[in-house]
């Protein structure tokens, strides 16, 4: 927005003497110990009681003359009665407007044009502190975002409000996905979506994972009600591209690794999305989100995932021609916990190690396998690695892989189930509901996908009751 510099010069030098006088009261000067920091916040105090009363009197003034009479809801009239007071929590604290209040419709409601004109409620929190409250809430814990606003907004919001506004967002974002759950399953709106002109990447990834979230005891299925089930698996999802690092942006670790892989590449265009929810009904929501992002078009579908049973079974089942591929820090990870497993001195692991993590580096997997099946004997380790090598043999032509320039790392993921699990959902103390947990992690999923601004357009149009 432009604004008059004449004008806003001239109110700035009313607000500096409102400061001044404050600030200096009986002296003529600031006080000896006064600093920087008082006076900042002497005047963002003072502007924020001026912006609170302004925003009174604009809110006010958009009240157009009263009809004496207008149609109900119901059908019915509505009678003019007076200018009644209405009273909202905003960015700027309590705020007081009036508009034109109607009843003595024989339905019994009473109405306010202006109210649902712009989606105001009276008692209610605005869009704008809405929207502060849950950013706070998707970052810290509610009480620590309560103590956080305060510093930041100069009053106090309370913690439910924080939690409600959080999670009404996280609502919001899970209405999206059953939308997009709804039209993946129609098959009109499947054919209406060929033709759309839409652009679609050549090369999409996606990648699956979970993170355990605790959760308030609950008696467990068909178990004694004194058994207890304590944590879930948050089921955690993204889809995203990839896109070469030039040479002059890369970190002196990306051209180390440039040295040894070739092209570094960095991921784009995220998008996550998060559940608690059986296999099945998340397996709905990775086709739903898939449908919105075009995985079902794209020309090269290309899956990173660690080596879970559920993953590759949900991923082959929904989009059995993507190319799957084992992410290869994963893969590596397990030859080092065979090695500590199996081997007591570092000389040993290491000399292992060399033996069997370059020939997995070019896609031999046999190699690696036969590497494995010596070690049988010693430990349970080197079974279980066999079949894990075995079962992924396909997914592990790493050689190939790189050839056709794919990433081989799930990196966007593991990146994704922190922020959204580990650094929310497990702060020290966190104990959740299942809901709760699910509608905090979409709505910081949302904002991780910058899909923040889309939530805040559709949270804007509702009425602000909480």
């Amino acid at each position: 927005m432009n604004y008059n510099t004449e004008e806003i010069s001239r109110l700035a030098q009313s607000v500096a003497k409102l400061v001044e006088a404050s600030i200096c009261q009986q002296t003529a000067e600031p006080q000896a110990g006064q600093t920087m920091a008082d006076f900042e916040l002497a005047f963002r105090e003072i502007l924020r009681q001026i912006g609170g009363e302004a925003l009174g009197i604009f809110l006010s003034g958009l009240q157009k003359t009263p009809e004496s009479e207008i149609v109900c809801e119901c059908g019915g009239t509505l009678y003019y009665q007076r200018m009644r007071p209405a009273v909202m929590m905003t960015v700027f604290g309590k705020v007081e407007y009036l508009r034109a209040y109607y009843a003595g419709c024989t339905c019994g409601a009473g109405h306010a044009p202006l109210d649902k004109q712009y989606a105001l409620k009276a008692g209610a929190i605005s869009s704008g502190l809405a929207q502060l409250m849950a950013l706070a809430g998707i970052a810290f814990s509610f009480e620590e975002s309560e103590k956080w606003l305060k510093e930041f907004l100069l009053f106090e919001v309370s913690e439910n409000s924080i939690r409600s506004e959080t999670q009404k967002m996280g609502r919001l974002q899970q209405q999206s996905e059953e939308q997009d759950i709804q039209a993946s399953q129609s098959e009109k709106t499947l054919q209406e979506r060929l033709r759309e002109e839409k652009q679609v990447p050549k090369r999409l990834y996606g990648s699956l994972d979970a993170a355990k979230v605790r959760i308030e005891p609950r008696a467990k299925q068909g178990q004694p009600v004194g058994e207890h089930e304590d944590w879930r698996d948050m089921k955690v999802g993204c889809w995203y591209q990839a896109e070469a690092v030039p040479i002059s942006q890369q970190s002196s670790r990306q051209r180390q690794k440039t040295e040894r892989d070739g092209t570094v590449f960095r991921t784009t265009h995220h998008q996550y999305y998060c559940d608690i929810a059986h296999v099945d009904e998340f397996g709905k929501l990775v086709w739903g989100t898939g449908c919105q992002v075009s995985a079902d078009w794209v020309a090269e579908l290309v899956f990173v995932c660690d080596g879970a049973t559920w993953i590759w079974e949900l991923i082959t089942h929904y989009y059995p021609n993507a190319v799957q591929i084992v992410d290869w820090y994963h893969a590596e990870d397990r030859l080092k916990r065979l090695a500590d497993a199996v081997f007591s001195s570092q000389a040993e692991r290491q000399s292992w190690l060399a033996q069997v993590t370059e020939p997995l580096w070019h896609g031999q997997v046999q190699d690696v396998i036969l590497a494995c099946q010596h070690l049988a004997r010693k430990h349970d380790e080197s079974r279980q690695a066999m079949t894990y090598f075995s079962n992924n043999t396909h997914r592990m032509r790493y050689d190939q892989f790189r050839a056709q320039g794919f990433l081989i790392g799930s990196g966007t993921l593991e990146s994704g189930c922190k922020q959204i699990v580990t650094q929310r959902l497990k702060r020290s103390g966190a104990q959740w509901l299942v809901q709760g947990a699910v509608l905090t992690a979409k709505a910081r999923s949302a904002w991780l996908s910058n899909q923040w601004q889309a939530l805040c357009a559709s949270r804007n149009t509702l009425p602000l009751v909480i």
